[in-house]
């Protein structure tokens, strides 16, 4: 039996589904920290199970730094227009324009292994798969272009 406080509290902290949230307590035992990695250790499965369905959707998000001197644009694929068009989505696609313009990763592969500028402890690759356990598609960072004055 899983505690409705806990299960609300850990849907708020997530964004993750009532019914995951749900599930990851009932198997922790309504612990918050031991059902947060199980939805993470889900979402990496799910992540490689969506990875080969194609996205033919998305969106270009652009990020001009305070100082007008730097500036980045990403494109952000997704399965579907609806979800290019999710909040969440759109959030996740100015974090990462934002990530690109400053810390200046060299390629796609090297920006998903960055610690996340908001939060050290997080990489990322965890935003994005973060992204595709929330809105139940794949997501993929496909290009970036980062520009300096």
């Amino acid at each position: 039996m899983y505690d409705i406080n806990k299960l609300k509290q850990l849907r708020e902290e997530t964004g993750i589904s009532f019914s995951l949230c749900r599930k990851a307590l009932e198997e922790s035992k309504n612990e918050i920290e031991k059902a947060k990695k199980l939805l993470n250790e889900w979402g990496a499965e799910k992540v490689k199970d969506k990875a080969s369905r194609s996205t033919s959707q998305g969106a270009i998000f652009a990020y001009v730094h305070h100082n007008k001197k730097v500036a980045s644009l990403v494109e952000l694929l997704c399965e579907t227009d609806f979800v290019a068009n999710n909040a969440d989505f759109q959030k996740l696609g100015t974090e990462l324009a934002m990530q690109v313009a400053s810390v200046a990763p060299q390629d796609v592969a090297e920006l998903q292994k960055q610690e996340y500028i908001r939060d050290p402890k997080r990489k990322v690759e965890d935003l994005v798969r973060e992204a595709v356990l929330k809105l139940g598609e794949n997501i993929k960072i496909n290009r970036f272009i980062r520009w300096t004055l």
